[in-house]
């Protein structure tokens, strides 16, 4: 993962929440009774609109290909940004930035999991 995609680079309106269009990310496991199934979550952080998507399993490519899908039909401005943590689930995110253009911020290694939230 670049540096370059560190929250330390994101830019200040996204931290400040003041523009509509970035996105937070987190996937849900379920236990392992219920199988692989879980979802993703998006929230946007402004408005705090959120979207919960059902996923098959963990796997980074099918996971941002619903992303993508998801997403793409929004206007570019609705789609500027998601900021992720560091988990394997979402490795793939220069596919979602090549396909659609958004960018893509991911939390620093020795924050927990909610600094995406700051």
């Amino acid at each position: 993962i670049f540096d370059s995609q560190s929250l330390s680079h994101r830019p200040e309106a996204v931290s400040e929440r003041s523009e509509f269009g970035h996105w937070e990310c987190d996937l849900m496991m379920f236990r392992k009774e219920h199988g692989k199934i879980n979802v993703t979550s998006l929230v946007e952080r402004v408005s705090r609109y959120t979207v919960v998507m059902r996923n098959e399993d963990r796997q980074s490519k099918p996971i941002m290909e619903a992303l993508i899908q998801g997403l793409a039909p929004l206007p570019a401005e609705a789609r500027q940004s998601i900021t992720f943590d560091r988990g394997t689930e979402f490795v793939s995110w220069p596919h979602l930035q090549a396909e659609i253009g958004t960018n893509s911020w991911l939390s620093n290694r020795s924050s927990p999991v909610n600094a995406c939230n700051q």
